[in-house]
């Protein structure tokens, strides 16, 4: 079973789409890059009272994701060009069986 993987940066969400968005070519590599890592899925979520971004990304483990992102100097780069104040500490998540989820 698939583990997610949540990381919060500080960081103006609007800096942070911004410079992402300035290099698509980048991004996209650094997306392929994780898919042949294993990712799963991944997604940008800015936190609507400002501030934060969160990074949610599904993984077939946390190994997994703990060697594409230690093989990617490229992610902290674009990070601090984005205006990310805060260390990436991810945290991980598996989901529990419970007769409610749809």
């Amino acid at each position: 079973m698939s583990i997610m993987m949540g990381l919060r940066v500080q960081v103006d969400p609007a800096r942070f789409e911004q410079a992402l968005n300035s290099d698509p070519e980048r991004l996209k590599a650094i997306a392929e890059r994780s898919k042949q890592y294993g990712a799963i899925h991944h997604r940008f979520f800015a936190n609507e009272a400002g501030g934060e971004v969160l990074v949610v990304d599904e993984w077939p483990d946390a190994e997994s994701f703990g060697r594409f992102f230690n093989d990617s100097p490229d992610i902290g780069e674009m990070m601090a060009e984005a205006g990310v104040t805060s260390e990436p500490a991810p945290v991980f998540w598996r989901e529990l069986d419970t007769p409610d989820k749809f």
